[in-house]
């Protein structure tokens, strides 16, 4: 029996030596895994990556083929209308003429509109839905997005450039600006597409445009006040107490009553479309063709009834012809250089945002993958070539790419017919528009608006998310109370607070094993998770342990290890703490010190310190710093290794 018994006793810790040796071998994994990447390989391999040509098939032999096949490539590239134009069918262009048709019997009368909002002559709105679309037409990937002048970045412009430029009294200057801060947002917008800049469109976080698109349409609401009510002298401002001040001393003078009469009735005439082609699909291109419906009947009514002699407001004279160049007109020396280049960086991420944001939308539903960074590029040339053609900022309307989609569009070409439909509106038109009352271009911006006020979508950012809420409410109040920029710097300013109080403050959290498993998980999130006697286990989840963040991370750790001794009233009740840093993707000299500082204040009081699952770039800067040599080589590759070897009086690592 003794002999058993001493062949047992062999065996198990014969077991318990093969199980610390493997712990071990696994424990090197960590510590002798390959250096990461430098910074400057890192930065050659993502140009190499952005540039990369696809060689699955062999090049053919010669420099001067294989410079043929790249330049091919590069154009491919910068023109998709090359690959899928190639594919394009008869049958296609049918549903993209009819698509085209029905954008542009909406886009002629929003333009018009939105010219207006952007204080400029309406001929400024029909050319900017003429040269981008086209030019998007040759650059863009999206099918279904309908380029063209809109509302919030029309207002945008005419909010900014104002302060520089009157676009009454000097109305040469103004558009210069306009142009000038066209061709600077086309410059960024390229920028960031060439160079995979587009996480700086993602400052402005999805509740902050949600706040801010809100916002916009309230503003753009009472905009439309002055050619509703037919105010002959309106506020320059755009905050709403200054236009409700203006519109009530309105009441009491200048305002007329048959505007406000024409301009409602044909609202109500297309809200009442609107519902009935919601109702029935069938009938989808009756939201689409009221506003020109509106247009002509009320210009014929105006024509036929000579309203304009009695106070009806009208549009009077419309250039007509092609686009006019305007190169020569582009301000890129003297001294408002600068707040051109402010109004179009701004014009700029709130263009591609809204861009990308219905871009995806409609590319989600037909089930392809839209090209963020090719999109701003395109997006980036159209404007160039726009501010060059007498065009002011155009990016994707959301009202009529959702017309575009249900009218059956298949590919951009209905944005090229689109834009030869308005090009021969320019040509031919014009003239029939003299009569147009300026009150139905208010309503065709206001029928517009609904869509952009989202109240179940802030509700829901409200549910989720109450720090997201203040940024979206804060944008909100921002753009109504005060001006577009303080909306736009509000919510920037409330999301960056959000980044940096995560950053400052990284969650920690306390460690237990669920029973029966070697799984370790939070003992908030589970109570039925079990301490480790002798061990505090502690999870830090911060991408980056650094100078920001490293004395709060500290301070903390320290003071559940105090907290710990207080509840069991024994100081050497924690023989170990055990860090797991798999959420820990960098970490810096401050991080590496505070660490330092931790291990030494835990020695002090009896206690190690072990780490888990450290990534690449930690442990290869721990190395470094000989950090690993300190404490005393206890790297492990789980936690749950973590506790077995330190907990079990197992040998450590040896250097």
């Amino acid at each position: 029996m003794g002999v058993l018994a001493a062949n047992g006793a062999s065996n198990v810790e014969e077991q318990s030596n093969i199980e610390n040796s493997s712990r071990a071998q696994r424990a090197q994994w960590v510590l002798n895994a390959p250096n990461p990447p430098s910074l400057w390989r890192e930065f050659v391999e993502s140009i190499k990556d952005y540039f990369s040509i696809n060689h699955g098939s062999k090049l053919s032999s010669g420099k001067q083929k294989q410079r043929w096949r790249i330049a091919i490539w590069v154009l491919r590239a910068l023109f998709p209308v090359l690959d899928w134009g190639r594919n394009y069918k008869p049958s296609k262009f049918k549903s993209d003429l009819m698509a085209g048709l029905t954008l542009a019997s909406l886009s002629i009368p929003q333009s018009i509109g939105y010219a207006n909002l952007a204080k400029l002559d309406p001929q400024y709105g029909l050319y900017t839905s003429v040269v981008p679309p086209m030019i998007y037409a040759l650059m863009g990937s999206s099918r279904e997005i309908a380029i063209g002048p809109v509302a919030v970045v029309s207002l945008l412009l005419s909010s900014m450039v104002q302060k520089i430029a009157d676009p009454v009294s000097d109305p040469i200057g103004y558009r210069k600006l306009i142009f000038t801060a066209t061709f600077f947002a086309g410059t960024f917008q390229a920028v960031f597409g060439f160079f995979r800049l587009g996480f700086l469109v993602d400052f402005l976080s999805h509740a902050a445009i949600v706040g801010f698109m809100g916002g916009a349409a309230i503003v753009i609401s009472l905009q439309q006040m002055k050619g509703l009510l037919g105010i002959s002298h309106f506020t320059d401002k755009t905050d709403v107490i200054s236009v409700i001040e203006v519109v009530w001393r309105s009441f009491h003078a200048s305002w007329n009553p048959l505007n406000f009469v024409i301009g409602c009735s044909f609202l109500i005439f297309i809200l009442i479309l609107r519902f009935l082609g919601r109702r029935n699909r069938r009938f989808f291109w009756l939201p689409a063709i009221a506003p020109l419906i509106s247009v002509i009947l009320s210009t014929l009514i105006v024509f036929l009834t000579r309203a304009d002699n009695h106070g009806v407001n009208i549009l009077k004279h419309i250039k007509r012809g092609l686009n006019p160049s305007s190169a020569g007109k582009l301000q890129l020396k003297g001294p408002f250089v600068g707040e051109a280049a402010k109004i179009g960086l701004i014009s700029a991420i709130i263009a591609l945002t809204e861009a990308m944001a219905v871009g995806r939308s409609f590319a989600s539903i037909r089930g392809y993958h839209l090209d963020g960074n090719k999109e701003m590029v395109a997006m980036g040339m159209m404007n160039i070539a726009g501010s060059l053609t007498s065009c002011y900022v155009a990016t994707g309307s959301f009202s009529r790419t959702a017309v575009n989609f249900s009218a059956g569009c298949q590919t951009v070409v209905s944005n090229i017919v689109m834009a030869v439909t308005v090009l021969l509106s320019l040509e031919l038109f014009t003239r029939l528009l003299y009569f147009t009352p300026t009150a139905i271009l208010a309503s065709v911006i206001l029928s517009a608006l609904p869509g952009l006020i989202d109240i179940r979508e802030a509700y829901n950012i409200w549910k989720v998310d109450k720090m997201d809420f203040l940024a979206c409410i804060g944008a909100f109040f921002g753009v109504v109370f005060a001006s577009v920029e303080i909306g736009l710097l509000t919510a920037v300013t409330i999301s960056f607070a959000k980044i940096l109080l995560n950053a400052i403050r990284p969650h920690t959290e306390v460690l237990g094993r669920l029973p029966g498993s070697d799984i370790f998980c939070s003992i908030t999130q589970y109570p039925i998770a079990v301490k480790i006697p002798g061990a505090l286990t502690i999870r830090i989840h911060s991408t980056f342990l650094c100078f920001a963040n490293s004395n709060f991370v500290r301070e903390r750790i320290m003071r559940w290890v105090t907290d710990e001794h207080e509840v069991k009233e024994t100081k050497g009740s924690i023989q170990v703490v055990i860090l797991d840093i798999s959420d820990v993707m960098n970490i810096d000299t401050s991080g590496i010190q505070s660490l330092e500082e931790l291990q030494k204040k835990l020695v002090y009081h009896g206690i190690e310190l072990a780490l888990a699952n450290p990534c690449s770039q930690v442990i290869h800067k721990l190395k470094l710093a000989q950090f690993v040599e300190k404490i005393e080589g206890r790297v492990f590759l789980t936690m749950g290794e973590a506790v077995d070897g330190t907990c079990s009086g197992s040998t450590m690592v040896d250097l």
